[in-house]
């Protein structure tokens, strides 16, 4: 590991205690930054409700930390819109927003919408398939962006369980992210969760880094951070353990496949000829092929975006 990770690790990966609720609390009336918190979803009405009900009661009526939650709801045919807008979270449908651009499936065009139909200074994104969510999530990931001027994006950092067994969760970032950060970025290597979905960061920043529109998301946000801002503005904090809903196999396979072509556009903006994946899947008479495109559309940087500056005008 690098000298200089090793010192940022010492300097700019923390607990949730470093950091007590009073103390950022008093720097949010300090500093009177606002605090945005999105949950992008697609059929998530198990979770939803939950996590935007914890939220709201730990945090807007028993502590004025968040000013708003909004739920962008990416297509559900289930019931995630009306359960999240029950709890008392906005519900804003990913197709309503910048309806000049078609919208495309993927976790980071709802992210990337998400930056219109929000205010906050500070942007705290949460998965919506989160089990026994805490608060801490938020209060954890937010806190040193809000204490600390230098801090630009700050991850969470937790152990993720799989089918009873510790740590073994993560599988994409243990076989994919890790090692070509490591190889690549070995300044991002101190990251214990870089693909993790919880993490905050300033609007400030956000809306200067274009967004993969897939599940490389992730891994772009904070490779382009790091150039753009470099490794002393970003961090991350314990905040303990993370439960939610495992995807199989040839899910993890085709998040993998997204991941690599994210990491391989920054590394030589170079041209994939074959940008597809194909799995097998075993059928009647053998195995048969599935083949799945992988994700290589990214969206420019907010402040391109015509309508953003007008809002920000206005």
């Amino acid at each position: 590991m690098l000298e200089e990770v090793e010192r940022w690790l010492s300097t700019r990966s923390w607990s949730l205690t470093d950091r007590p609720l009073h103390r950022i609390l008093a720097a949010k009336r300090t500093t009177g930054q606002s605090v945005s918190v999105v949950l992008p979803a697609l059929n998530e009405e198990e979770t939803v409700g939950d996590i935007v009900a914890v939220i709201r009661h730990d945090l807007m009526q028993q502590l004025p930390l968040v000013d708003e939650i909004v739920v962008v709801d990416s297509g559900s045919t289930d019931r995630t819109s009306e359960v999240a807008a029950a709890a008392g979270a906005r519900v804003v449908h990913r197709d309503d927003i910048l309806p000049r651009i078609p919208a495309v499936p993927g976790k980071g065009e709802v992210l990337w919408r998400s930056l219109l139909v929000t205010s906050g200074d500070i942007v705290c994104f949460i998965d919506a398939d989160l089990k026994e969510f805490s608060s801490d999530f938020v209060s954890g990931i937010v806190g040193p962006l809000l204490t600390d001027p230098e801090v630009d994006l700050v991850k969470g950092m937790y152990d993720r369980p799989l089918g009873g067994t510790a740590g073994q969760g993560g599988r994409v970032t243990e076989l994919m992210a890790r090692p070509l950060l490591n190889m690549h970025w070995p300044q991002l290597a101190g990251f214990v969760q870089p693909l993790g979905g919880e993490y905050a960061a300033r609007r400030s920043l956000l809306e200067q880094l274009p967004f993969p529109v897939g599940y490389g998301v992730e891994l772009g946000m904070l490779v382009d951070s790091l150039h753009l801002a470099g490794l002393e503005a970003l961090a991350q904090v314990d905040v303990g353990v993370r439960k939610h809903r495992h995807q199989d196999g040839q899910a993890l396979g085709r998040m993998a496949a997204a991941i690599y072509r994210t990491a391989q556009l920054r590394l030589a903006r170079g041209h994939l000829i074959r940008p597809s994946l194909t799995q097998f899947e075993r059928v009647e008479d053998g195995f048969e092929p599935r083949t799945f495109s992988v994700d290589t559309e990214e969206r420019p940087p907010m402040v391109e975006i015509a309508e953003y500056a007008a809002r920000k005008v206005a």
